[in-house]
Order: structure tokens, then C-alpha cells, then sequence
């Protein structure tokens, strides 16, 4: 069965399970412009500050949360620190005893964390969940920080001659667009631009005082260096320190915080619609699999249309915007063809008439994007959500998309071996 056709039956079948629903409560984020080391802080610290915010935010009391999970990759490798869940009971005594989960998938850990919170509300089992997300990055070398990140890969197998891992690996996603469809550097540079342009509304976001002129998105080996292949610096994600939290609930929990903060359930955000999906682990295998086939990562389509299909959505045009997984500039422009919003290999058509730009059709990262507001590994899936959810309530700020009722949010771990993709909406 087609990805397309698999997304229609999830409809169906999702229509009939609405008591099933997953309400999104609110949150917080972390400063992504913060150097823990740099201040003397640790992990715990940015754990312990993200989880308090999101209890302000929201006015949730700890003693309200049944169960608590948490997004990480790397925290052994960055910060020699695992067992994460046990650090709940130390924010505040209320929290000590609460099942905690910690959950790995490279730079989707975090959506991995939300569907599990989400799978735990749905069987019943509980009715609200704390899910944060969270990684340490800037405390290490930049060099030793890629040897680590590189740990999403196949350690031995794939990009051993690679000094940067990812960069490598995605330069290669660029070379296989080339090939197939034909690729004008130019428009990955217009993606850059446009993160860079919306982080500035960003208030959480790390790069929002930079000041970049023509030449740091041009060929100038100074003010914009490569870094492995075709990739140069404006093209890549940020190394980041960061967490955002959200609360996730049951229909029942949901009316009751409606009730408390005197709004009806409609104004409550609800997960309309979630895409989940494993490819092979070698980027090698998952290119020979999609030989002849229409997109580069099939496997990336499938949960993006499973997420529509299951909130009965037609096409990514039912939304409002969206937050996708730009750790490098050809991750959005992959993005954006396999969302449907062009046909395959055409994302280009999307970036010169401006449907991705604030204002556009559909916005594409108005936050800023892991380019502009920062990529801390763990923590991403979780504030895309978050973003979503700010966008859909009214409260992005400068960088809202007026309007909003639906967003969605597309998160990758590895080099799309995993994918996570989720719609957020009243």
C-alpha cells in the first residue's frame, strides 16, 4: 500500500477513536542563546529551569502530573549523565515517585518521547503527562561534539572518512537531489536567509542578535566556510543548550483545566494527527531502496501522510504552517516536496513564489528552525510541538502566523531514520 493510500485508511480508523484524543496544555522552552558551562550551570540546572517555567506557564501544580517523560540522546556522552527520569523528584518533592521514561532517537528523541506519553494518556493508563525535552551541547569541543552526534550513524559503517558526520551525510542528501532532479545551490541559501530573518522575532531564539550581511550566505570562505562537501556554515543547524517542556492530557483532564482557566475544551490545542516511522539505519540502504520511486525518503512521506491522514487532512495545505526539521538547509528543502507542498524534487517552486516565508502560504519554521532558533538534539521534537501549540493559541509573539488553527511539525533522527511528525490544531 502507498504512503498516500495508507494515510486515507488511518483516517478512517482515526474518526472512530476521538475518545482517544490528546490535548496539548502548554509549556515552555529554554533560552536557546544560553552556554550552560559558561554560567556554571549543568544539565540538571537547565532540567530543573525548563520544568519550573512550564509549571508557571501553565499553572499546573507538580502534584497534578501521573506520569513524566523525557527526550535525550547524548546526556552520558555531553554531560556523563544518564538515568534522566530521576531528576523530576529533585525539581519538586510532588514529582518524586511518578513513573519517568527516558526515550532516544537521535534528534527525534523527543517526538519519540511525546508519542509515548501520548500511547500511555491513550490506553487509559494516565491523564497528564510532563514530557521534556533536553540536550547539553556546548560544553565540549566543537570537534568532540560531532564525534558524539555522529553516534546516530552507523559507528564503523558509513561516513568514516567524514571529519563533521552530518554535515557529510546531508551534503550527500544534496548530491542524490542534484543527481535526481537538478539543485540550485541558491535556493538552499534562500532557506537560510529565511530562518535566520524569522529568528530575529524570536525571543527564545540563539541566534537572534547575530549580524549577518550578504557574504555569510555566500561563497566566501571566510564569512561563510565550507564545512564538508557542499554544505557551508549558513547551511547548518546550531550547536545548542536547551529544553522545552509540555504538558500532554486526557479529554477528562482536558475540561477540567478548560473549566479552571475559564475557556470551553474547543480552545484547548488537541494532537489531531501523528506520523511515526523507522527507516534502516545506513543511509546507503535507505538511497538503493528509493531508487525509481518518486521522493528520496519514502520512509519520511509515509509519517508525514499518516499524520494527515489521521487528522483528516487532504494535503499539508489544511494547515496553517509548519516547523520542520532544518538541521541543514536540503532537510527543509526535503521537507517541503515530500509534505506534498510541491511535487517531488520541485521544492524549489515553494521557495521562489514565498509560500514558505511568514506571510506566505504556508510558513515553513516561522519560529526560526533548528538554523536560526537552535537545534539542542533531545529537546527539538518537544518544541516543535510547543511551537505548534503557540502558534494555534495565539501566543508566538512577533513570529506568529495570524490566523493559525492547525500546525504541524515534522522531526528527523539520524539521516531520516527516523521520522516524527505530528498536527497540532483547535
Amino acid at each position: 500500500m502507498s504512503a498516500d493510500n495508507c494515510g486515507k485508511v488511518i483516517r478512517y480508523v482515526w474518526e472512530v477513536e476521538l475518545a482517544r484524543e490528546i490535548f496539548v496544555l502548554g509549556g515552555a522552552q529554554s533560552d536557546f542563546a544560553r552556554n550552560l558551562e559558561r554560567e556554571g550551570n549543568s544539565l540538571f540546572e537547565l532540567f530543573r529551569d525548563t520544568t519550573e517555567s512550564a509549571f508557571a506557564a501553565t499553572g499546573i501544580e507538580p502534584n497534578e502530573v501521573e506520569t513524566a517523560h523525557v527526550g535525550n540522546f547524548a546526556g552520558e556522552l555531553f554531560g556523563g549523565q544518564g538515568q534522566l527520569g530521576g531528576f523530576f523528584g529533585h525539581v519538586h518533592p510532588d514529582l518524586a515517585g511518578v513513573p519517568a521514561s527516558r526515550h532516544e532517537a537521535a534528534c527525534a528523541s523527543g517526538s519519540i518521547a511525546l508519542l509515548a506519553a501520548s500511547a500511555e494518556i491513550e490506553a487509559g493508563r494516565y491523564g497528564l503527562a510532563l514530557v521534556l525535552g533536553i540536550e547539553l551541547m556546548r560544553n565540549v569541543p566543537g570537534q568532540r561534539a560531532a564525534e558524539y552526534l555522529g553516534s546516530a550513524a552507523w559507528a564503523g559503517r558509513e561516513a568514516t572518512q567524514a571529519r563533521y558526520v552530518w554535515p557529510y551525510m546531508f551534503s550527500q542528501v544534496a548530491a542524490e537531489y542534484e543527481e535526481r532532479y537538478g539543485l540550485d545551490r541558491a535556493h538552499l541559501r534562500a532557506i537560510s536567509e529565511n530562518n535566520y530573518a524569522s529568528a530575529r522575532r524570536n525571543p527564545l531564539a540563539q541566534t537572534r542578535a547575530w549580524k549577518l550581511g550578504p557574504e555569510h550566505f555566500a561563497d566566501d570562505d571566510l564569512a561563510n566556510p565550507p564545512i564538508e562537501g557542499s554544505l557551508r556554515k549558513a547551511d547548518c543547524g546550531q550547536v545548542t543548550d536547551g529544553a522545552a517542556a509540555v504538558f500532554l492530557a486526557s479529554r477528562a483532564v482536558a475540561e477540567r483545566y478548560a473549566a479552571r482557566r475559564g475557556v470551553t475544551l474547543d480552545a484547548i490545542p488537541r494532537i489531531k494527527g501523528w506520523g511515526h516511522s523507522t527507516a534502516p539505519l545506513l543511509y546507503s540502504a535507505k538511497i538503493s531502496a528509493s531508487r525509481g520511486q518518486p521522493y528520496v525518503f519514502p520512509h519520511a512521506r509515509k509519517a508525514m501522510m499518516d499524520a494527515l491522514g489521521r487528522a483528516a487532512m487532504d494535503n499539508i495545505y489544511a494547515c496553517d504552517g509548519v516547523e520542520v526539521h532544518d538541521c541543514f538547509s536540503i532537510t527543509e528543502y526535503m521537507a517541503i516536496d515530500h509534505f506534498g507542498m510541491t511535487p517531488p524534487g520541485e521544492s524549489w517552486r515553494a521557495i521562489e513564489d514565498g509560500t514558505i516565508t511568514p506571510g506566505g502560504k504556508l510558513p515553513v519554521n516561522p519560529s526560526g528552525g533548528l538554523i536560526g532558533l537552535g537545534h539542542p538534539v533531545g529537546a527539538t521534537g518537544v518544541r516543535m510541538l510547543l511551537d505548534g501549540w503557540r502558534q494555534v493559541t495565539g501566543n508566538a509573539g512577533d513570529y506568529q502566523v495570524g490566523g493559525a488553527k492547525n500546525f504541524a511539525t515534522f522531526n528527523l533522527g539520524g539521516s531520516a531514520t527516523t521520522s516524527v511528525c505530528f498536527i497540532v490544531g483547535r
